[in-house]
């Protein structure tokens, strides 16, 4: 585990590739790349400063850090609503570490802990439920192997990724699968947020390889981190939104002053710190949690992501009315942060979904 200025040090390598290699115009030409990110960033990222090794144990070709030393890197990747597939890729990684196959650790894991090759995970149907109870698949024997039917939909970079891993049900259990991507019906989802690339997933009898036994019960440890990781994002997206509204507070001026010098405004500016601040506070508390293997970790992560999401979401509305009219127009960045807040307050579970589970 690394200390407090280590994960300071790695968070100021990652913002200073992204000052020297992304900017707002690099951000809006990634939405419009290909594969839905800048290529040649991801790989300064992968092999520069290793963000895909962070949480893959060494024996797998990773660094043995932690889930908070993921948060710090997506932290920084979320001040300028930077695309990457850090996230989706995450997820897969995450679903293989818990899967306890270590056949399948060795094979796909130094790829992924390389950025060689990126990893998505088929998991909710069309309704949206990040449920470790459920998934939108299913699977059964053939041959030697097995055959998945279904249809998987917000899969995080699911139509660029090579490795093909999904959640299906098989004879009672809940399986993970390797699937060549080559066997399925990959579609990429235009949502409102073009800075998160999404894809629907579709299997027809696709043969595939099983990985583990049945993965139910660590299932919402996978969703936990996801959570977890999401909400640095959130923290990060909302620390900017803040600090791009106090800059232009200072520029504008009305009735000949800056309008950051009106004493509402000032009120409206230091409730938006105070919200950024505490979901801090929650996002590291559950990165803290994950890591130290806390039997607190479940509640904690649900914790961050209800006020990660609701903080961001208000920040985001916040940084739209104080700009005024200028937020509104397409070539401001104002409009890329609020979609961000509102599409990620969605993922893995809308916050009432989680706030039902306590």
């Amino acid at each position: 585990m690394t200390t407090a200025e280590e994960r300071a040090e790695l968070a100021r390598t990652v913002r200073s590739v992204l000052d020297r290699e992304s900017g707002p115009e690099s951000v809006r030409a990634a939405i419009d790349a290909p594969r839905g990110y800048d290529e040649k960033l991801w790989s300064v990222l992968c092999e520069q400063v290793g963000v895909t090794a962070l949480a893959i144990p060494e024996r797998y070709g990773g660094f043995g850090a932690g889930i908070r030393e993921l948060q710090a890197v997506a932290e920084e990747l979320a001040r300028g609503v930077t695309p990457s597939p850090l996230l989706g890729s995450t997820l897969a990684t995450q679903a293989l570490l818990v899967s306890g196959d270590d056949d399948a650790g060795a094979r796909l894991l130094p790829e992924l802990a390389a950025g060689s090759r990126i990893g998505a995970l088929g998991w909710v149907n069309a309704s949206g439920r990040w449920d470790p109870e459920r998934t939108a698949y299913t699977a059964r024997p053939r041959g030697d192997g097995y055959v998945v039917d279904g249809t998987a939909h917000y899969v995080l970079d699911g139509d660029t990724a090579e490795i093909l891993l999904v959640l299906a049900d098989c004879a009672g259990e809940l399986g993970l699968f390797e699937v060549a991507p080559a066997s399925a019906r990959r579609v990429h989802t235009v949502s409102m947020d073009g800075t998160r690339r999404f894809a629907t997933v579709a299997l027809d009898a696709a043969p595939a390889w099983r990985i583990g036994g049945d993965v139910r019960q660590a299932l919402a440890s996978v969703r936990d981190t996801a959570c977890a990781v999401l909400a640095a994002e959130q923290v990060g997206a909302a620390a900017e939104a803040l600090a791009l509204t106090v800059a232009y507070s200072k520029e504008r001026v009305q009735f000949g002053r800056p309008i950051g010098s009106f004493q509402a405004l000032k009120h409206r500016m230091a409730d938006m710190h105070m919200l950024v601040e505490a979901a801090r506070s929650a996002c590291y508390a559950a990165g803290d949690a994950l890591d130290a293997g806390s039997p607190e970790a479940p509640d904690a992560a649900l914790t961050a992501k209800v006020y990660c999401s609701e903080a961001f979401e208000t920040v985001a509305a916040e940084m739209i009315q104080l700009h005024g009219g200028i937020a509104i127009t397409w070539e401001h960045d104002a409009h890329l942060y609020f979609k961000r807040a509102h599409s990620s307050s969605q993922l893995f579970g809308m916050p009432h979904e989680h706030l039902a589970r306590r």
